[in-house]
């Protein structure tokens, strides 16, 4: 159950965190948070007063122009910035460039200045660097200083200056503050006016630049074009010298005529062959030789009255007059192809000039566009020349100055009230920090609310520090002074222990601790001249037989012991010793190479223990510490009560809950825990004054 608890409570203390416990740690570490925040406060005052160097800030004001008043049109030669933020970040980029820094160097001779050039300034009297490189030097591995070139001087200048300007873009805005910072009023407003003016001075020249090479570059170009358009202009006319033109016009009546022709020799073919088809039939009506046949394929009035008044006599005519008609369709045939022949021939001629003209005009076209694009393409860039040369006298920056850096009255750093209350809060913060580093790394106890949660142990007593030099005055120290703190804390000991139990109480009492030098043994003697006090009868045992401190409490020599009592060679009331002082009886131990614990688990020892029962009203036994020798487990088998000592701020919490643990693991159950030997000026100096120093003078030392 007790293990259960004790577990409990360790891992409520691992798992939360008390914010109360926190304050009350820093409440009571309040002297070392004062201690600090003095020092800090001096510190940050002889730094402000003293030490530090008077900075200046001066800043100028620029604003990026977001329309451009244009005299003439020429975006396409050279525009005007935009005012996205992009390119905003850019221009605070270009304003921080090492380029325009250089250019401000140069022209304000930074480079002479001790402020910017770490070459000028005078040695310190130590530098541990230097020394450093020194030694390095001797032990042959460092190597020889060289001076540094005019250009790494340069560089150096210019990264000091860097760090003592700043360009920041006003919020939501065009406007860039360029501040400078340096130990002379004077010099920070002549770096910030000169850096805008170098800045505004760059747009126009870059400008100025661009348009100068366009120029130029323009220049060359118009002088190229003009050659290449009188060259097209000279093929136009060329070509036309050559060729036998005819207008667009003419090629469109020749093609018109082609058509006609075409017409014509169709219809000239179609007449062929209805000639020769009359012709045809001519031929085979002439050959029937019947006279109707003949007059119905002729188709002539006059062959038809000659069919009418047909005889012998006009026959003849009749004939001829058939021949007539047949010669006439034959004739028809033969002029039908003379007349294809010619059109034929009229229309090959009419397609070849009409394929001649149109090679010839596609021909001049192209010559004449070629001409047309390079007129066009040369007048464009010589407008573009024009502009462009009007434009290099009439250079805008993208920027303006809005005002100038002024001189500052007074110094922007260092800003003493500032560090003063930074020193103050830097203090208070060390100082917590301190106290709840000691309090977190604390290993050991100090109150007893802090035993009792780590170990799940209530704390039956808390014993201050008895104020005695030698051990043989402790009971002389207890006797004098009944009142005060440390007998008052015995008899509250005596109380806790007497009702631990009020069904069983305790007759055998065993003390023990975690590791020697914890104050058991005197807090084992105190308890049994206290409960002597009482008018009982009681009985103090040394039980840890290695190291026999009685005899520095007692004067006892040549006195036989528990081992004589155990080993039957004396009897018991021979072995004990009753001490005035201690108004108890005692029995000490002896030097046996018997091994103690062995001794201890014989049933031998427990009749002793039952035997003591029936003579005295209370037993003491002093035990060794538990961690060092398995004495006190076997002990605490026989006992009515374990009184477990924590020695105040010494013991670690590992070795407490170790011993304790190793109670538990034989079933013994402590009955309760000491804090022992506390110091005053300890726990004042803790921050626990509040709680343990008005309790200690309460009563007189």
């Amino acid at each position: 159950m007790a293990d259960q608890k004790n577990q409990s409570a360790i891992s409520l203390d691992k798992s939360e965190i008390d914010l109360t416990e926190i304050f009350r740690t820093l409440w009571r570490g309040k002297i070392w948070i004062a201690a600090c925040t003095v020092v800090m406060l001096f510190l940050g005052g002889y730094y402000a007063f003293v030490q530090a160097s008077p900075a200046y800030t001066s800043s100028a004001v620029v604003m990026l122009e977001s329309r451009q008043e244009q005299v003439v049109d020429l975006e396409s030669v050279m525009t005007g910035l935009s005012a996205d933020q992009a390119t905003i970040n850019t221009e605070v980029e270009v304003i921080r460039s090492r380029g325009l820094i250089e250019k401000l160097v140069k022209k304000l001779d930074l480079v002479n200045d001790a402020e910017f050039n770490p070459l000028l300034r005078p040695d310190p009297i130590f530098s541990l660097g230097r020394a450093i490189r020194q030694v390095l030097r001797f032990v042959g591995i460092g190597s020889q200083e060289t001076s540094p070139d005019e250009r790494a001087i340069l560089n150096m200048v210019i990264d000091e200056v860097t760090n003592a300007i700043s360009v920041s873009n006003v919020r939501m805005s065009y406007v860039f503050n360029i501040t400078a910072v340096t130990g002379d009023p004077v010099k920070s407003a002549a770096i910030a006016n000169t850096l805008a003016d170098l800045y505004i001075l760059g747009q126009v020249e870059v400008k100025f630049a661009a348009t100068e090479q366009a120029t130029q570059w323009l220049s060359e170009r118009v002088s190229q074009l003009q050659v290449e358009l009188e060259q097209a202009v000279a093929a136009v006319k060329e070509f036309n010298a050559s060729a036998a033109l005819i207008s667009p016009e003419a090629l469109v009546g020749l093609n018109r005529q082609l058509k006609e022709s075409r017409d014509r020799l169709r219809e000239a073919q179609e007449a062929k062959t209805t000639s020769a088809a009359r012709v045809a039939v001519l031929e085979a009506a002439r050959a029937t030789n019947d006279p109707q046949t003949m007059v119905d394929a002729a188709g002539d009035s006059t062959l038809t009255r000659f069919l009418q008044m047909l005889n012998d006599s006009n026959r003849a005519a009749f004939d001829a007059r058939f021949m007539q008609v047949l010669e006439r369709a034959q004739l028809d045939v033969t002029r039908a192809e003379s007349q294809i022949s010619v059109l034929e021939t009229s229309i090959k001629t009419q397609e070849t000039q009409i394929e001649q003209q149109s090679a010839d005009l596609v021909a001049l076209q192209q010559l004449e566009r070629e001409a047309e694009a390079s007129r066009l393409i040369y007048e464009y860039f010589l407008n573009r020349l024009k502009e462009t040369s009007i434009q290099q006298g009439i250079q805008q920056a993208d920027s303006r100055l809005l005002s100038h850096a002024v001189v500052p009255r007074k110094a922007s750093a260092p800003r003493k009230s500032l560090i003063l209350a930074l020193s103050i809060v830097l203090g208070a913060v060390i100082g917590g920090a301190i106290v709840l580093g000691r309090e977190f790394t604390q290993n050991t106890f100090r109150v007893a609310e802090d035993l009792e949660a780590k170990t799940g142990y209530s704390v039956l007593g808390q014993i201050p520090s008895i104020p005695a030099r030698k051990r043989k005055n402790v009971l002389q120290y207890l006797a004098d002074k009944p009142t005060s703190a440390a007998a008052e804390a015995i008899r509250n000991l005596r109380t806790s222990v007497l009702l631990s139990d009020l069904d069983n109480p305790p007759k055998i009492i065993m003390s023990t601790s975690s590791i020697p030098g914890e104050g058991k043994t005197t807090q084992s003697i105190a308890l049994t001249q206290n409960l002597a006090g009482m008018g009982k009868k009681v009985l103090l045992i040394e039980g840890d037989m290695r190291r026999r401190v009685f005899a520095e409490y007692f004067d006892i020599k040549n006195q036989k012991g528990l081992m004589s009592v155990l080993t039957h060679d004396v009897e018991l009331e021979d072995a004990i010793i009753h001490e005035p002082t201690l108004q108890a009886d005692l029995l000490i131990a002896e030097k046996t190479s018997t091994n103690a614990a062995d001794v201890f688990s014989t049933e031998r020892f427990r009749n002793f223990l039952d035997e003591l029962r029936t003579r005295y009203d209370y037993i003491i036994i002093d035990t060794p510490p538990v961690l060092a020798v398995p004495d006190a487990r076997v002990i605490g088998q026989w006992v009515d009560a374990i009184i477990y000592t924590v020695k105040w701020d010494s013991t670690s919490q590992r070795q407490v809950r170790e011993g304790i643990k190793s109670f538990e693991s034989v079933n013994v159950r402590v009955a309760g825990l000491v804090l022992g030997q506390i110091s005053s000026s300890g726990m004042k100096r803790y921050g626990y004054g509040d709680s343990y120093g008005a309790y200690s003078s309460y009563y007189d030392n």
